[in-house]
């Protein structure tokens, strides 16, 4: 049988996630994967209507689709994200239909299953029958039982098309509401001397996200900045060259200006709102070329101790995988999160208030250099990097490692003698009968509590 792959890396061929499917190839030699360099062709599939049609011709002659991309930033590269955009601007989503499909993707599972969940809605949308996914560490095919596990994945889709196993959707389609936001009069002025930026890819000021924008504006009696990010000269997206891992230093240094805004305006600012819509199950891919070109900082934050609200238009609710991704970016930035805005809800009034609120909290909280505290999102996150950028990624990741080390996210507990030395004194002392029942039974409680009581009690 014929199945068409899909590449989402920017790399062509000259990527990790292909040799997964060089491998599969390999091991099915009586199958036919057709691979398609989408992501390091975009700008020719974008303009060039026959190069688009042939990848269409051959989806739709082929039995099944393998959608295979290495992660780029919580998701797919920008590059993927525009292919996918194309599918439904063209109108090929028939080509699509009822088509059997996989996904592989590489990674080192930092938020691997949002990447998956945006994905595999983007299959239920296109009404493709969706049999299964394979995460793979970057690695992994180096180990033998994990190209046991990768066989077994290939065997299950090749067998899924043969034998027509029915298949279930995952995502409910998304419904929007037809309504037209019109704000109310601005009632006083926020007063501030923070730099506040709007970065936006709206386009037309009359639409709903226009006029949030607009609307915010209104509420600070200092002008604000407003910016464009059509209006930036980005030649193109991240190419996973890692050219960056050394020194931060882009491929693309001084031949855009994306690098230049990215450090002397975004940076530099004390509160950051960032406005879009929502296309398919993201926002833009103008969008995704931001945070994707963002990663010239690599792994390490660039973002600390700033406030950020978000401003959506479109049905934010419906699309949770987005949210998490939104809130997972902040909290991996070290930034605060302020608030989501969003027009879904259909009721001006109600949008004029949370604009407001959004705003007043947004300084309020800057003033008072408030963070709150992570959750797993961000802390789960950081987690990964630090142990691989401590390991096996520390040397392409040289900037990464001085600076973590620099300010102390090696937080590992093998420096940590005191608490280990206590926590090995215990250990042996559950290992009487008597004393485990004492720790246990009767005192494990109250010491867990002891020394928050104390914080307690000293407060005036």
């Amino acid at each position: 049988m014929k199945i068409a792959v899909l590449n989402g890396s920017p790399k062509g061929n000259l990527s990790v996630t292909m040799q997964y499917v060089h491998f599969i190839q390999k091991k099915f030699p009586q199958h036919e994967l057709k691979i398609f360099n989408i992501a390091s062709q975009i700008k020719k599939i974008e303009k060039d209507e026959m190069a688009l049609q042939e990848i269409m011709d051959e989806v739709r002659s082929s039995e099944g689709v393998l959608w295979a991309f290495p992660l780029y930033v919580f998701l797919v590269s920008s590059q993927y994200k525009r292919f996918i955009e194309l599918i439904w601007e063209k109108k090929r989503e028939d080509v699509f239909k009822n088509k059997y499909t996989s996904v592989l993707t590489t990674s080192i599972h930092f938020f691997d299953h949002t990447a998956h969940n945006y994905i595999r809605a983007i299959c239920d949308d296109l009404d493709m029958k969706f049999v299964g996914l394979f995460s793979a560490e970057m690695h992994d095919l180096l180990k033998e039982k994990e190209r046991e596990r990768l066989i077994t994945f290939a065997e299950n889709f090749f067998q899924a098309i043969e034998t027509k196993i029915p298949t279930l959707k995952s995502f409910q389609p998304i419904t929007s509401r037809k309504f037209d936001y019109i704000p109310g009069n601005t009632n006083g002025k926020i007063k501030t001397d923070k730099k506040v930026i709007v970065l936006t890819d709206c386009t037309d000021l009359h639409t709903n996200l226009g006029r949030m924008i607009e609307r915010l504006k209104s509420s600070f009696q200092n002008n604000i900045e407003v910016m464009n990010l059509y209006d930036i000269d980005i030649k193109g997206g991240c190419l996973g060259c890692i050219q960056c891992g050394y020194d931060y230093e882009c491929t693309y240094s001084d031949k855009d200006e994306f690098i230049e805004f990215y450090d002397t305006r975004l940076k530099t600012a004390d509160v950051l709102i960032f406005a879009g819509g929502i296309q398919d199950r993201y926002l833009s891919s103008r969008w995704k070329l931001f945070f994707d070109r963002g990663f010239f900082n690599t792994h390490t934050p660039s973002f600390i101790g700033k406030q950020i609200g978000f401003i959506v238009s479109g049905p934010l609710s419906q699309v949770p995988n987005l949210r998490q991704i939104l809130e997972a970016y902040v909290e991996w930035q070290q930034a605060n999160l302020v608030d989501f805005v969003t027009d879904e809800y259909g009721d001006s009034s109600q949008i004029d208030a949370t604009l407001r609120n959004l705003a007043e909290r947004l300084i309020s909280f800057s003033e008072k250099n408030y963070i709150k505290p992570r959750t797993f999102l961000g802390v789960g996150g950081m987690k990964i990097f630090r142990d691989d950028v401590w390991g096996k990624l520390r040397f392409p990741f040289q900037a990464d490692h001085q600076f973590y080390k620099n300010h102390g996210f090696y937080d590992f507990p093998q420096r940590d003698y005191k608490n280990r030395m206590r926590v090995t004194l215990l250990m042996l002392l559950t290992k009487i009968p008597f004393m485990r029942k004492e720790i246990y039974r009767k005192r494990m409680r109250e010491e867990m509590v002891k020394p928050l009581q104390k914080v307690v009690q000293r407060v005036e």
